[in-house]
C-alpha cells in the first residue's frame, strides 16, 4: 500500500532561485531522480510523491544554486561524508484496512453518474511566442486550451518559464492570453493583425 505524501518547501526557505528538486532515500538521494519542486500560489515549492505506508524516510531539498535546505517537518541528525547533517524526516502511517460490509438484499443500483469530458486541446502554437517546447510546458501546468491561458496570469506564466530553466527566461508571456482571449473568441482576423505587429510574443 502506498499513500500520497505532499511535500512544502515554505517561502522563506528559498534562497535566491525557484528551482528546486526533492531528494531523499525513497530516491536514493540520487539528483538524477529527484523530483522537481514547482511553485505554489503562495510562492512555497510543493511536490506530491507515493510513498509505502508505515515507512519513514529522511529527505532535504537542493535549490538550483547548489544550496542545501530543510522545511519545517521534524529533524534527525546523519553522516554524509564524515559530517553530521540535519534532515527532514516524514513518517508515513500504516494504512488502515476497512472491513469487509455484510451482504445485504440487494437493491436496485443507482444510475452511474455519466463521467464529465475532458477538456479539449486548442493549438497554443497559434499564439505568437508559443513554440513546441512551451507549448508542452504549459500542458504540463494544466494549460490546455485558449480560454485556460486567456485566465493565466502573466505572474503564474513567468513561473511557469523560469521553473523550466533559464533558457526560457527570454521569452515575454505578456501579450499571451490577451491573444488566446481573441483566440478562444475565433476572432482569428483580428488576432492575425495584431501578431503582425507582434515579435515573438512581445
Amino acid at each position: 500500500m502506498t499513500t500520497k505524501v505532499k511535500f512544502t518547501l515554505p517561502l522563506a526557505s528559498i534562497i535566491g532561485t525557484t528551482e528546486c528538486i526533492l531528494l531523499g532515500e525513497f530516491n536514493n538521494w540520487n539528483p538524477a531522480e529527484g523530483i522537481v519542486m514547482k511553485v505554489d500560489k503562495d510562492g512555497s515549492l510543493c511536490a506530491e510523491v507515493e510513498l509505502p505506508a508505515g515507512q519513514e524516510f529522511q529527505y532535504r531539498y537542493l535549490l538550483g544554486n547548489g544550496s542545501w535546505v530543510n522545511d519545517n517537518a521534524d529533524k534527525v541528525v546523519a553522516e554524509a561524508y564524515g559530517y553530521p547533517v540535519e534532515n527532514c524526516v516524514v513518517r508515513i502511517p500504516e494504512a488502515i484496512k476497512i472491513p469487509a460490509q455484510k451482504k445485504t438484499k440487494a437493491t436496485k443500483p443507482k444510475a452511474a453518474a455519466k463521467p464529465r469530458g475532458l477538456a479539449a486541446k486548442d493549438d497554443l502554437g497559434r499564439i505568437e511566442g508559443i513554440g513546441k517546447k512551451i507549448e508542452t510546458l504549459l500542458r504540463k501546468n494544466e494549460i490546455v486550451t485558449y480560454q485556460q491561458l486567456a485566465k493565466a496570469t502573466v505572474k503564474k506564466l513567468k513561473a511557469i518559464l523560469e521553473e523550466a530553466g533559464a533558457k526560457y527566461n527570454m521569452h515575454d508571456p505578456s501579450t499571451w492570453p490577451r491573444q488566446a482571449k481573441l483566440a478562444a473568441a475565433g476572432k482569428w482576423e483580428e488576432l492575425k493583425a495584431w501578431q503582425d505587429e507582434l515579435k515573438g510574443g512581445k
